[in-house]
């Protein structure tokens, strides 16, 4: 195939769909008979993956390297920025964590040349494997202030010589204002680098945008390419916990009810998508105690700060309706944090996570953890101990947490969690619940007769088709591969 310019894709704001239409065009390029790559400089998420190299990127990376048919890398996401409270987050560089910085210290006190010489070394290394690189930037290309300090907006662009197009979410209202101020607040080399607008989340008849599209066009002389239809029925895993606010809140008949316990700081979220996917299931989200009585089943997911969601558990009454639970003998399970916090104490002694150097857990298994300045990061396939069963998931987590009643022993031979009984225990492994020994093991708790036919990675292949096939439609893609052409 001929070698192809790359591709960008920057927004107006955060949450325009910048992850999800990165994801259709990798898929895209890889149906019409390409080797595509994703890329995103710099990310900020709680929601990270391990790759085979035991090194963290960001998930949503990781979804769109499967979209590409391809192993994910470290390459795709060297700088990872993981909040750990609203000022501060963990810094994690080429996939290795290099401290916390708060803000200021991030964008005022790191060398700007320096890290984008890292963005792009690893860019790269990665267009040389790989054609085209699908870049992805980040939040809006309009904030004037971090214009010096970018490392992953129209700086990468330009570094790239990307063909750049601008993604705006007409759901949220005043995409004419939004298009527009980005394009014109823009200096003139980055904006001719801008080569198409990307309408998106449109809702309505499409024809009546027709005039819109012209008045867009006129304003900032840049071709609408796509006005991209609002879709619900296409399932892709979404890049950060955003969209859990928008969980859907259908009460059709359902066998079980999962509560997950909403943290302040979740991480991973998506180790509940695919019971989500499972029809007999109603899944939700949960931040009120009364909601946990009416659960079949609760769990206690990933915390990036743990103490501070034990706090937070506490005062909300989120805590004493937790154990309530627990002592009806009705199913808890715990993942990563979650299974720390369902421990005895949970020890901080170099203060990774902030000041508290010391917090009693929620006391239900027999366990403590000590959080130090190493962190375990690899993908793992695991065999349950005390019920019947293997799988696959992966590690991401910096406490240690020695048990002598494990739930799973891992492919490395260690211990993995802790084991009180079918209806009791936690796990440090991310994507446990995607394994059908797994989610057997603990829907029979509440019901034997459940629907387990869901073939989670055939379902993602086909909502990457269904969403290829979705944007293509609505797309100027002959335009597209002109701006391409080198």
């Amino acid at each position: 195939m001929n070698k192809l310019k790359p591709i960008m894709f920057v927004g107006t704001g955060s949450d325009v769909g910048k992850s999800v239409i990165n994801a259709a065009f990798c898929r895209i390029f890889l149906q019409d008979g390409y080797h595509p790559a994703p890329f995103k400089a710099q990310n900020m998420s709680l929601n990270s993956y391990a790759t085979k190299d035991q090194l963290e990127i960001g998930r949503a990376q990781a979804v769109q390297a499967e979209a590409c048919g391809i192993e994910c890398c470290v390459e795709m996401n060297p700088v990872l920025l993981k909040p750990t409270n609203y000022l501060s987050s963990q810094v994690v560089l080429n996939g290795k964590p290099v401290g916390n910085k708060t803000a200021s210290e991030y964008f005022q006190h790191t060398d700007r040349d320096e890290l984008f010489a890292e963005v792009t070394s690893a860019f790269n290394r990665l267009s040389n494997r790989y054609n085209p690189i699908v870049l992805e930037g980040a939040g809006s290309i309009s904030e004037m202030n971090l214009w010096d300090k970018d490392i992953v907006n129209m700086r990468m662009a330009l570094y790239a010589d990307a063909a750049t197009y601008l993604i705006a979410d007409i759901d949220k209202g005043g995409v004419f204002a939004s298009v527009y101020g980005s394009v014109m607040l823009l200096p003139e080399k980055e904006r001719q680098a801008i080569k198409g607008i990307i309408i998106n989340k449109f809702r309505g008849d499409i024809n009546l945008f027709t005039e819109g599209r012209r008045m867009l066009e006129e304003l900032t002389g840049i071709p609408v390419v796509a006005v991209v239809p609002y879709f619900q029925d296409i399932f892709i895993e979404q890049e950060d916990s955003v969209c859990i606010e928008r969980q859907d809140s259908t009460k059709e008949q359902k066998t079980v009810k999962v509560a997950v316990v909403l943290l302040r700081h979740m991480s991973n979220f998506t180790d509940f998508n695919t019971i989500g996917q499972l029809d007999d299931v109603l899944l939700t989200y949960v931040h009120n105690p009364r909601e946990i009585d009416s659960a079949d089943i609760v769990i206690i997911p990933g915390s990036k700060n743990t103490i501070s969601d034990l706090e937070y558990l506490r005062s909300s009454g989120m805590a004493n309706a937790i154990l309530k639970h627990h002592r009806k003998g009705k199913p808890l399970y715990g993942i990563c944090g979650g299974f720390q916090m369902m421990g005895e104490w949970v020890n901080d002694p170099l203060h990774i996570e902030g000041d508290i150097s010391s917090m009693p857990g929620l006391g239900i298994l027999p366990v403590s953890t000590t959080i130090g300045e190493g962190k375990e990061t690899r993908q793992c396939s695991f065999t349950m101990v005390n019920q019947e069963g293997k799988g696959e998931g992966y590690e991401i987590h910096a406490g240690e947490t020695p048990t002598d009643s494990p739930f799973a022993i891992l492919d490395n031979g260690k211990k993995d969690g802790y084991y009180l009984n079918n209806s009791t225990w936690g796990t440090y492994i991310h994507g446990v619940l995607d394994n059908t020994d797994v989610i057997r093991s603990i829907l029979s708790q509440v019901n034997h007769t459940i629907d387990l036919t869901v073939d989670y990675k055939s379902r993602k292949e086909e909502n990457y088709n269904l969403l290829a096939e979705w944007v293509r439609k609505h797309t100027d893609m002959e335009y597209i591969y002109q701006t391409l052409h080198i």
